[in-house]
């Protein structure tokens, strides 16, 4: 290890530790006195820490206290609702959408022996064809902004006489985005595989369906997953463009108690360690995942230890008495 790190960097000696540690300590005193005058005089001296302000969010005795988070709860609810059903959504459509984008790229090279040369040649140009379709809309959907396409569905949708509550125009627009996404991770992740696995699966006769659901698949959602958790974290955050929608998720209900308390700095405080929270329970639970996976592949290639020699006399003796 020594070795490598010396290769890419020379090791720092005792007089570049001591000078990088105090250029550390230097810069975190600096980022410390530029904080307080810069931040905290300037909220101290307009009475932003002041339990006029702060009461109705940490004092339990506050008059306003259960009021407002029962309201914050509501919308955190309604948050978590709306990130769940998105999320699923976009993790199903993403993913039959990468299979489907791998399967036509397969078909446009098949030859269909099998079949006359027109049929083939119609049959090859059908994949094409529904292949720059998928291609084009992937395009499109992941070009524009999740506003848009929230307020898009929220629009249009009831012009075609289908009426839907605020929540399911927010879970359509947030799916229409990130499902396209995550298939492009996944499709991304199973075209990085070495290319002899497709070819052996082939070679022991199965289907290319089969390959991608039993050998491609499974790898790319291995491979991809810190790509799909960040994913994920943005669904979670792009809840909160509900608002144009009139949706009352956090953020939203987090400006009506704005309006009624005048705290504005307070309340967004609150709400961001609400989101920080549960963002950081996500990348924790990516971890996780992945050590999980990582021991299991470990295990799994570990050979099996040959019986020590003892065990084989033993074995030997009991096979002998048998006779």
């Amino acid at each position: 290890m020594s070795q490598q790190t010396s290769v890419l960097y020379d090791v720092p000696g005792p007089r570049q530790r001591r000078i990088t540690l105090i250029s550390s300590v230097v810069a975190g005193l600096v980022l410390l006195v530029g904080a307080y005058f810069l931040i905290y005089r300037p909220l101290d001296e307009n009475g932003q820490f002041s339990m006029e302000l702060w009461g109705p969010l940490i004092d339990p005795s506050n008059e306003n206290f259960s009021q407002v988070w029962d309201r914050i709860g509501l919308g955190f609810k309604n948050t978590m609702i709306a990130a769940a059903l998105a999320v699923v959504s976009s993790l199903a459509i993403g993913t039959l959408l990468a299979v489907l984008r791998i399967q036509l790229k397969s078909l446009i090279r098949r030859r269909f022996t099998g079949a006359a040369t027109p049929v083939a040649y119609l049959l090859r140009g059908l994949s094409a064809l529904l292949s720059a379709i998928t291609r084009v809309c992937v395009e499109v959907f992941r070009g524009l902004p999740v506003v848009i396409t929230i307020f898009f569905v929220a629009r249009g949708f009831p012009e075609f006489g289908l009426y839907l509550d605020n929540l399911w125009y927010l879970v359509i627009g947030l799916t229409i985005y990130n499902s396209v996404v995550i298939g492009e991770i996944l499709r991304s992740g199973m075209e990085g595989l070495p290319g002899g696995q497709a070819e052996a699966a082939s070679a022991i006769g199965l289907s290319p369906a089969q390959t991608t659901r039993m050998i491609l698949l499974p790898q790319a959602f291995r491979i991809m997953l810190p790509a799909l958790i960040s994913q994920l974290v943005v669904v979670l955050k792009d809840t909160s463009l509900g608002f144009i929608i009139s949706y009352e998720e956090t953020l939203n209900i987090g400006k009506q108690v704005i309006g009624a308390l005048g705290n504005p700095i307070q309340v967004y405080v609150v709400i961001a360690v609400l989101f920080i929270v549960v963002n950081y329970s996500l990348s924790k639970l990516a971890q996780y995942v992945q050590r999980r996976l990582a021991t299991g592949r470990k295990t799994a290639g570990t050979p099996a230890q040959n019986p020590p020699p003892a065990a084989l006399m033993s074995q030997a003796e009991g096979a002998g008495g048998g006779f």
